[in-house]
């Protein structure tokens, strides 16, 4: 059996500097304790094993106001901008790896509330990265992740509205979104923040997904670019499978399967990926 590996497949480039600041700490600091705030990706495996050298979790604002010493690290997906005034009178020493695409709509963000503008946030609303971007607007902020959603906001026509996105939301269904906000009806200021990564590995992942018999879609169970991932890939293989690691691959494959793809999410470790290329080539 031939498999196909995206090339793009594993961490991106802010997982990979949030991971490796971690790492960092726990080698430059034995002893002291060390803690990130929320997981450091949508990994179990790499929290885990994070965990098991003494990285601690803090999962929100109550948890951080009862730390007193320690090193903090902020997650790629960024924090609420006032997490950052909790985490100062804290005296918490802060290291702040947030991915600088998110930083980037931060700033947006900050920007264009500040001149008046209503900010549509297209992304889930529940994910760590959203709920840190709605946190700099000043003025009317909305998250949307559905061109239904975007039909229904009551929003007075004539606003001027900045959209910008989650930067792993799925490319495709982001300008399926904007296209709800009519510019005969606002003024719309669309910022496409959406990653270069991420676009990369979701057409990879569709032109892969179009030409395998079987594609196995690799990432977190919390991970929204892995999640994104399953869903293009399930648009054009009817065969598509979503696994964590080697142990959830329980594949019953037709015989007349000849090509497999496999790619992975932005949180995803290379040794996973390799465990289950090498597997798949061994077994089939």
């Amino acid at each position: 059996m031939e498999v196909i590996l995206a090339e793009h497949a594993g961490f991106c480039f802010g997982v990979t500097r949030a991971v490796d600041e971690v790492y960092e700490q726990i080698k430059k600091n034995v002893g002291k304790k060390i803690y990130t705030y929320g997981p450091i990706i949508h990994n179990e495996t790499v929290v885990a094993d994070l965990e098991k050298q003494g990285v601690s979790v803090v999962e929100g604002p109550e948890d951080l106001k009862k730390l007193k010493e320690g090193i903090l690290i902020i997650r790629s997906h960024g924090i609420r901008k006032e997490i950052y005034d909790i985490i100062e009178k804290q005296g918490l020493e802060a290291i702040d790896a947030t991915c600088p695409f998110v930083k980037r709509i931060h700033n947006i963000v900050a920007k264009e509330s500040a001149e008046g503008k209503t900010i549509v946030v297209v992304g889930s609303a529940k994910h760590p990265e959203v709920d840190g971007i709605v946190s700099y607007a000043t003025g009317p902020v909305f998250v949307v992740e559905t061109p239904e959603e975007a039909t229904n906001l009551d929003i007075p026509e004539g606003t001027e509205i900045c959209i910008v996105s989650q930067t792993t939301f799925n490319t495709n269904k982001f300008q399926e979104t904007v296209d709800k906000f009519s510019n005969s009806r606002y003024n719309v200021t669309v910022v496409n923040t959406i990653c270069s990564a991420t676009e990369e590995r979701q057409t990879e992942a569709d032109r892969i997904a179009g030409q395998v018999d079987a594609m196995i879609v690799i990432g977190g169970a919390h991970s929204s670019n892995s999640r994104k991932l399953y869903e293009i890939c399930s648009k054009k293989c009817a065969n598509t499978y979503f696994i964590q690691t080697l142990d959830d691959l329980h594949l019953e494959l037709p015989k007349a399967v000849k090509l497999v793809g496999i790619t992975a999410g932005g949180s995803t470790p290379k040794n996973i990926i390799e465990e289950v290329q090498n597997h798949v080539r061994t077994i089939f």
